[in-house]
């Protein structure tokens, strides 16, 4: 009961607080945007103030002016196009992995080799050089060499940026899952084989289901983590919203505003998904009791 409570004060303080900073930007807004038909003297005070000051200033130039936001808007929708694209390939790519290097630790000592062993040996160590290269090498490099050297040929920004940030969190995809299918007991898998299952249905059917619940708040972590490793895109030419933001520095020739609008876009996003995984966390949480 008490965690309940815990809970339900934490969405209320929450709901409290956005409430309250939605109340100040729509008084705000009212203040200074507002056409009124019969002002009062200290609201058109407070306007003519606000319009002549340098803060004023700097926003209408990099922002408003020749419509320069469009830059931020639009790097906006490219970044989360690129990180949602980039997720799903992560989670194949990493499911893949790691069930071939779980596969192979689980069942290395009941086969007793031949050609089955043989290949999935293979593969195990094909995963390992993948995970050792992607792992060891900084993500921009990885970019620039998917860009420059392997899609030369190809203008498509959007789909190498894709190629290269899903390939890149699939390493680390594989290694939270792996961790999540190792963490199951073992009892489960004899569970699976007493109830006439094979490896592949236990795994599927059993292991999986609980192995996801485990990790799947550090699946969410890694999302919020490659929202934000994205914005080395721009090394491609790529316009993506820290792209966005020096664009409008390069036109204007100020750079505190812009870099400051793309740095508060960042926490904004990285607080809400931040705060969808702590409810995450605490709805697994309280499933498990």
């Amino acid at each position: 009961m008490s965690a309940k409570k815990s809970n339900k004060s934490k969405i209320r303080n929450t709901l409290i607080v956005i409430i309250a900073i939605a109340l100040a930007v729509f008084i705000a807004y009212f203040l200074l945007f507002m056409p009124l038909a019969d002002m009062p003297s200290w609201i058109a005070s407070v306007r003519d103030s606000f319009f002549k000051s340098s803060f004023w200033l700097d926003f209408e130039n990099n922002f408003i002016t020749d419509s320069r936001y469009t830059y931020i808007v639009k790097g906006l929708g490219v970044t989360f196009q690129v990180t949602f694209f980039a997720v799903l390939l992560g989670i194949v790519l990493g499911v893949i992995v790691a069930l071939v290097r779980s596969s192979y630790d689980t069942l290395k000592e009941e086969l007793k080799g031949g050609f089955g062993k043989a290949v999935l040996y293979f593969f195990y160590k094909l995963c390992g050089i993948y995970l050792t290269v992607i792992r060891g090498t900084p993500v921009v490099v990885q970019l620039m060499i998917i860009y420059f050297v392997i899609f030369a040929s190809s203008n498509n920004k959007i789909l190498v940026a894709t190629l290269a940030f899903g390939i890149n969190s699939g390493a680390y995809v594989a290694e939270i899952i792996r961790g999540g299918i190792m963490s199951v007991d073992k009892g489960q898998f004899e569970a699976g084989r007493s109830l006439g299952f094979g490896y592949v249905r236990t795994m599927a059917f059993i292991i999986i289901p609980q192995a996801f619940k485990t990790v799947l708040p550090a699946l969410a972590n890694e999302f919020i983590v490659l929202i934000k490793e994205t914005s080395v895109s721009g090394y491609v030419g790529l316009q993506e919203l820290t792209k966005g933001g020096d664009i409008i520095r390069s036109r204007t020739y100020s750079a505190f505003m812009p870099l400051i609008a793309v740095a508060i876009i960042y926490l904004v996003i990285v607080m809400f998904f931040s705060w969808l995984v702590s409810l995450l966390e605490r709805r697994l949480k309280n499933s498990e009791r």
